[in-house]
C-alpha cells in the first residue's frame, strides 16, 4: 500500500491565506502633550451613563450565562425602532451579523458584490466562506446601482452595501437603494449596513428598515459601536425576514455575547436622548471642519456621517503620509486609507470640539509650511 505525503502541519482550508486581515486604525500619536485619536470613528462623547451604569450592575453576576437569545436587547431595539423582536438577530457588533449572513448563504462556487470602496469586512467574510468577491465600480466615491447590477450573473448570492458608506461617507438616496432591490434577482440576499445611520440628516435617506420588513431577500444590520459608543463591549444586530433570521440562528453561536454588552445594549438604546446630543454635536462639526480644510485648498468628499475624507492630490506636494506623520507626531491620530484604494487621503472622525479646532490648526500650519518650502 502506498503512503501518500502528508503536509508538515495543519493547513488552512483553501484560500483562507489569500485573505488580507483586516487592520484597525492606530490607537495612539507619537508625540504632542495629548492623543486625539480620530482614526476609528469612535463617538467623543463615550458611552451613555445609563449604559455604564447598566454594564457595571451586570458586572456583579459574571458567574452566570447570559441570555442566549439577547430577548431583552431584542425587545428593546424593537420598541425603539418599531419593529417585532421574532426578526432581529443580535451579535458581537455589526461584524459578526455580517460574517453570519456570509456563512448561511454562501458557499464555494458563489459570487457576492460590494462597491470599490466599500468595508473590509465584507471581502473577508466572503472569501472565508469560499464565495468568490465581485467589486463594482463607484461613481464619485459614491455606489453606483447600475454598476452593480451590471455585475449580477447566475452566481450572484448576495450584494453588500454600506449605506452610508466607510470611508468615503458618502450615500445612496433611498429611492436609489429600491431601484437597486428591485433590479436584483429574487434569489439574491441585499444586505444593507446602516452603521452610519443614526448620523444622517438628509430627508431622502433610509437606514433600510422599511425594506427589510417588506422583502423575502433584505437584511439591514447595524451597530453600537458608532453612536452609542459601545465599541468596546462589541454589540449589533440585524433585521431582515425570520426566515433568513431563523437559517443564521442555527450557526450562531449560543451565547456570542456577553452579560454586561448586553445589559449596557439596552440601557443605551432607551436613552435617546443622549443619541439626539451626539447628532447635534456631530452635525455642528461636520460642517465646521469640512469648511475649514476645503478653505486650505484641500478637497473633502460631502459626508453624512460622524467622519470626513480628506483628499490631499489637489496641492502639489501635499501626500497624505507625510500629513499623517505631522499629525501624529502633534498628538492627533487620524486614518490612512490606502487599503481601501484610497492611497493619497486620511480618514477623520468627528471628535471633541478640541480635537477638531486641534487638527484644523495643524493642517492649516502643514499646508502652509509644505508650501513655503514649494
Amino acid at each position: 500500500m502506498s503512503q501518500s505525503v502528508r503536509a508538515p502541519r495543519p493547513q488552512p482550508r483553501a484560500g483562507v491565506m489569500q485573505i488580507a486581515a483586516y487592520v484597525p486604525g492606530k490607537s495612539a500619536a507619537i508625540g504632542g502633550e495629548r492623543c486625539f485619536k480620530l482614526s476609528s470613528n469612535e463617538t467623543p462623547f463615550g458611552a451613555s451613563p445609563k449604559a455604564i451604569d447598566a454594564y457595571r450592575q451586570a458586572a456583579g453576576h459574571l458567574e452566570i450565562y447570559p441570555d442566549g437569545s439577547a430577548s431583552a436587547l431584542r425587545d428593546a431595539i424593537g420598541d425603539v425602532h418599531g419593529i417585532h423582536p421574532s426578526r432581529i438577530i443580535c451579535g458581537a457588533g455589526s461584524d459578526e451579523i455580517l460574517s453570519l449572513l456570509a456563512y448561511t448563504f454562501l458557499s464555494e462556487g458563489d459570487e457576492a458584490i460590494y462597491s470599490e470602496h466599500g468595508f473590509l469586512v465584507y471581502p473577508i467574510a466572503i472569501k472565508a466562506a469560499g464565495a468568490t468577491c465581485v467589486v463594482a465600480p463607484e461613481k464619485n466615491l459614491t455606489t453606483d446601482v447600475d454598476a452593480i447590477l451590471e455585475r449580477v450573473t447566475d452566481r450572484t448570492k448576495m450584494v453588500f452595501i454600506a449605506n452610508p458608506n466607510n470611508p468615503t461617507g458618502t450615500y445612496l438616496p433611498f429611492s436609489e437603494v429600491r431601484r437597486l432591490h428591485d433590479g436584483l434577482p429574487s434569489d439574491v440576499l441585499l444586505v444593507l449596513d446602516a452603521a452610519y445611520a443614526e448620523y444622517v440628516t438628509e430627508q431622502d435617506y433610509q437606514a433600510g428598515i422599511e425594506l427589510a420588513g417588506s422583502s423575502e431577500n433584505v437584511v439591514m444590520t447595524r451597530t453600537y459601536s458608532k453612536i452609542y459608543g459601545l465599541a468596546s463591549l462589541r454589540v449589533g444586530w440585524g433585521y431582515g425576514p425570520e426566515a433568513i433570521i431563523g437559517a443564521m440562528n442555527r450557526i450562531r453561536g449560543p451565547f456570542n455575547m456577553n452579560g454586561p454588552a448586553l445589559a449596557a445594549g439596552v440601557a443605551a438604546v432607551r436613552d435617546q436622548d443622549f443619541v439626539k446630543t451626539t447628532i447635534a454635536h456631530n452635525s455642528e462639526w461636520l460642517s465646521k471642519v469640512t469648511e475649514a480644510i476645503e478653505a486650505m485648498g484641500l478637497k473633502v468628499t460631502p459626508s453624512v456621517t460622524n467622519f470626513i475624507l480628506i483628499h490631499f492630490s489637489d496641492i502639489e506636494g501635499k501626500r497624505a503620509a507625510d500629513a499623517d506623520r505631522y499629525l501624529l507626531e502633534r498628538g492627533c491620530v487620524l486614518r490612512q486609507v490606502g487599503s481601501y484604494g484610497l492611497p493619497n487621503c486620511l480618514r477623520m472622525t468627528i471628535g471633541s470640539s478640541e480635537a477638531c479646532e486641534t487638527v484644523i490648526k495643524l493642517l492649516g500650519d502643514f499646508v502652509k509650511g509644505e508650501a513655503s518650502h514649494g
